[in-house]
């Protein structure tokens, strides 16, 4: 192909992977008022976010396994037709259960679109200096969308109502089918075996429990029988798909893989910079609209800071990746984000938008030096004619580190929203109205429209509870991306020196670019 052909190819596919993170991250500030139309509560708004995500990673190994096989532009014009078909479903959604059917279906077609456009990518690019700047060009689209999103969000919800954050995927995916079909040279792994239907399962189903178990468990307990179930079961079935994969020839993981100490450092890392960072689109967006009363627009434009700082983080990182070893820039990159965190959690209890945003920036700044680097590692680790299965893990390990925290940070979220209520309700006339359990999920869901009566007090209490309950979350995401900075920083020690000749049959490290 020639450059210009490469340049077409290399923007078709970062655009599809631009389409994915602002889809993603454009709902978050959507979430309030899909609340007040349905009048629907905590858990359903949070199954808006966790129903297309769990579908999302659920699906990411075997299409990615699939793209190898079939073919990637085949699956890259599939997905965008899933994708097509899931976002009218959701825009012309009647009901918050249809909602989150049709953002199922959306994420299965999202995970037919990333992996097919990021192993097209690979497939294309394989030299070091042409690798390194297909992936700056795609962390730049990534950037771009990431930023963007909240403001499109905003806008759209004020003033043409959220059904248009899905509607407005249709002209997309139409242009981006087309630009697919006619530039797009078709690209298969040629040695592939049989597809391991009964891994794609195993995994799948260990994934859904696991991640049903983490966000049911606000309601149902830890202690309860339906907890210890779920997440039984998906241990059960998730070491039967270790048992499985080990058996097959040509199984849909390399396991072998997770033997190298960069390979491990580098998955880690990813799912630190997801779980602490990537899922705060989620949360701030509530956070804003919760705390300072701020409508759709200004809460896209409240996170502009977090947004920003990722595109400047890049940068960052690649200036001093020219001076520390690139398992270093990880580790600095995931205490950056930790830093951030804790900073936000400390001043969220505040009520200060300035110096929230302060934090938002160390989060942001810390992501964004993660966000290209991370997928470098993972993609570099295994032979071209495998990328489809490295893009399935790559992505895999970060939307399930967003789905696994939306649970987790939205278990502690709720916990100590409620507890704050109960100090604060005590000051009140009738303090059983703030307690009761339909106030506490349309107040965690931003629908404070329809939380109940109550004047001023009441809401201010509520704003305050709510501030203090986002506090504890950020608090335990800041802990965790340090103790995982950590654990890279020792897998870093006894990896190989960076530079040195990778075993036969691995592509060569893109760290030390």
């Amino acid at each position: 192909m020639s450059d210009k052909s490469d340049r077409f190819v290399l923007l078709t596919a970062s655009a599809t992977c631009a389409l994915i993170t602002l889809d993603t991250n454009v709902v978050a500030v959507a979430l309030p008022s899909i609340a007040r139309d349905f009048h629907a509560g905590f858990a359903d708004v949070e199954w808006v976010v966790s129903a297309y995500m769990v579908a999302f990673a659920a699906c990411l190994l075997p299409a990615g396994a699939l793209a190898d096989r079939v073919g990637r532009r085949k699956m890259l014009i599939a997905g965008l037709a899933a994708f097509f078909l899931a976002s009218l479903g959701c825009g012309l959604a009647p009901s918050a259960l249809a909602l989150n059917l049709a953002r199922a279906a959306k994420g299965v077609g999202a995970a037919m679109l990333l992996t097919s456009a990021l192993a097209i990518i690979a497939n294309t690019f394989h030299e070091g200096a042409a690798r390194a700047r297909a992936w700056a060009v795609w962390g730049t689209c990534m950037g771009v969308s990431t930023t963007i999103a909240p403001l499109v969000g905003g806008v759209i919800t004020q003033w043409a109502g959220w059904r248009w954050i899905f509607l407005m995927n249709l002209p997309i995916c139409t242009l981006l089918a087309f630009c697919a079909w006619r530039g797009v040279r078709e690209s298969r792994n040629r040695e592939a075996g049989p597809l391991d239907l009964a891994g794609s399962a195993l995994f799948a189903a260990a994934l859904a429990l696991g991640i049903w178990a983490l966000i049911d468990a606000q309601a149902d307990g830890w202690a309860n029988w339906r907890t210890e179930a779920r997440l039984a079961a998906c241990a059960a079935l998730f070491a039967i798909f270790v048992r499985v994969q080990r058996a097959r020839d040509h199984a849909m993981i390399d396991l072998a893989l997770f033997r190298q100490p960069r390979f491990v450092a580098a998955v880690l890392a990813m799912f630190g910079y997801a779980a602490c960072a990537q899922v705060m689109m989620t949360f701030l967006p509530l956070y804003l609209q919760n705390a300072f009363g701020m409508p759709a627009v200004r809460a896209g434009i409240g996170m502009l800071p977090f947004a920003i700082a990722m595109v400047i983080g890049p940068h960052i990182g690649a200036a001093l990746g020219r001076r520390v070893p690139g398992m270093t820039l990880l580790s600095l990159g995931l205490a950056a984000i930790g830093a951030g965190n804790l900073l936000t959690a400390w001043f969220a209890g505040m009520s200060s938008y300035g110096l929230t945003a302060l934090g938002m920036i160390v989060t942001g700044l810390g992501a964004g030096v993660l966000n290209g680097d991370t997928q470098k590692a993972i993609m570099a680790c295994v032979p071209t004619n495998r990328t489809g299965m490295a893009s399935g893990i790559s992505t895999t390990t970060r939307f399930t580190a967003i789905v696994a925290s939306v649970g987790v940070l939205g278990a502690v979220l709720a916990s100590r929203t409620h507890a704050a209520l109960e100090i604060h309700a005590g000051s009140l006339d009738d303090p059983r109205s703030m307690l009761d359990a339909v106030f506490l999920s349309r107040l965690l869901s931003g629908d404070l429209a329809h939380a109940g009566a109550g004047g001023e007090a009441v809401l201010s209490i509520a704003r305050a509870s709510f501030a203090s309950g986002f506090s504890a979350a950020l608090a335990v995401a800041g802990g965790f991306a340090l103790c995982v900075s950590v654990a890279v920083r020792l897998l870093a020690g006894r990896a190989p020196v960076e530079g040195r000749a990778q075993p036969a049959g691995k592509a060569h490290s893109v760290l030390a670019e």
